[in-house]
């Protein structure tokens, strides 16, 4: 029986260690998760993006077009510590011979979550300039600031306002807000 105050003072310095050192590893700080841009903090971006659908053209004049685009695709980006890598992409939009185009488009990536953009640039057309600029998005890219600029390339354009094309040297870089990581399954829609 003498043992037994012993192997207590023994158990108690074993919890007392082992309290101890649950302590030390929960107040080491969080590590960003690779991949996962930290709030506030740029990223630089570059891009291939290929997209199809529809345009409805109308010869306002003998020099004058006016067309709506309607546009599906897939985004690959690429770059320092990227925002991810695959997206599906919609684009939808205005473009006006004499005055330019203006356009909206949404990025989802593979979790739901998504990325808002603003279109501007010159009349779409094979080489023209266009410059995207974020609007936010949903779960991670909450409040996500930022732009992004390409030239379109067309690879079809048929008569029946069948279209299809891709960016080229599509670049840019983008700021994540105030919500850099939200939890799974909390999509706004």
């Amino acid at each position: 029986m003498g043992s037994f105050p012993l192997a207590a003072e023994v158990f108690s310095r074993v919890v007392a260690l082992a309290l101890l050192l649950f302590a030390a590893a929960c107040s080491q700080p969080a590590v960003p998760s690779p991949g996962i841009p930290s709030q506030g903090e740029w990223r630089t971006l570059e891009g291939t993006w290929s997209a199809s659908g529809t345009r409805q053209t109308l010869n306002l004049d003998s020099n004058h077009l006016a067309s709506v685009f309607d546009l599906t695709g897939s985004l690959l980006v690429t770059g320092d510590r990227g925002l991810g890598v695959g997206f599906q992409s919609q684009a939808i939009g205005f473009t006006d011979s004499l005055t330019g185009m203006q356009g909206r488009c949404v990025w989802t990536d593979e979790h739901g979550d998504k990325v808002y953009s603003e279109l501007k640039g010159e009349f779409v057309a094979t080489g023209n300039h266009i410059v995207g600029t974020f609007l936010g998005g949903t779960g991670r890219y909450t409040g996500m600031t930022g732009e992004y600029s390409f030239q379109w390339k067309y690879i079809v354009e048929s008569e029946d306002g069948t279209v299809s094309g891709r960016a080229v040297d599509l670049k840019g870089r983008a700021r994540l807000g105030s919500v850099a990581a939200a939890p799974r399954g909390a999509h706004g829609q």
